[in-house]
């Protein structure tokens, strides 16, 4: 069966997050972008990381280059023939506070036994840090106060009374 191109089916809802499930919202794609956040570039490195299949590897890849949250760049090491590595583009980068939010998330509600894993912490300063909204002024706004402005039918259904 021929597959639809991701572009089309990113353009059929107008609700950003829908949109962006349509590109992110499965188990290997997130994995592939968190591995890429750590430093993965080669095919052999997510394939060896995530224990993924080869061809949903291969297809993961291509919707997240199509969707320009990574691109692909020839390299070729001595002896060997070229190859493809895949960096994060700048959209790419801008995830980190997805999954940063998503970590602070995992973190709180389900918590291992053990403690976490890692810890957000800043480079320069190695202080901890938690992702929040921040307003122009760079003041924090309680999760309380936090309107994300869409109507609830544009993501979906309203609720039958």
């Amino acid at each position: 069966m021929p597959q639809t191109s991701h572009s089309a089916t990113t353009n059929e809802t107008r609700c950003s997050i829908g949109r962006a499930l349509e590109m992110l919202g499965d188990r290997w794609s997130l994995l592939i972008v968190r591995e890429s956040l750590n430093g993965a570039t080669r095919f052999s490195d997510f394939r060896d990381r995530l224990r993924v299949a080869s061809d949903v590897l291969t297809q993961r890849l291509g919707v997240l280059v199509e969707g320009g949250v990574l691109d692909k760049r020839p390299y070729r090491e001595a002896g060997s023939r070229s190859r493809m590595a895949y960096h994060l583009t700048p959209a790419g980068r801008e995830l980190m506070v997805v999954f940063g939010a998503l970590q602070q998330w995992g973190d709180a509600h389900c918590p291992h036994p053990d403690g976490p894993l890692v810890r957000r912490g800043s480079r320069t300063s190695g202080r901890p840090l938690r992702v929040a909204f921040v307003d122009d002024d760079g003041q924090e706004t309680p999760l309380a106060d936090v309107d994300l402005g869409a109507p609830v039918d544009a993501c979906f259904p309203r609720p039958l009374k």
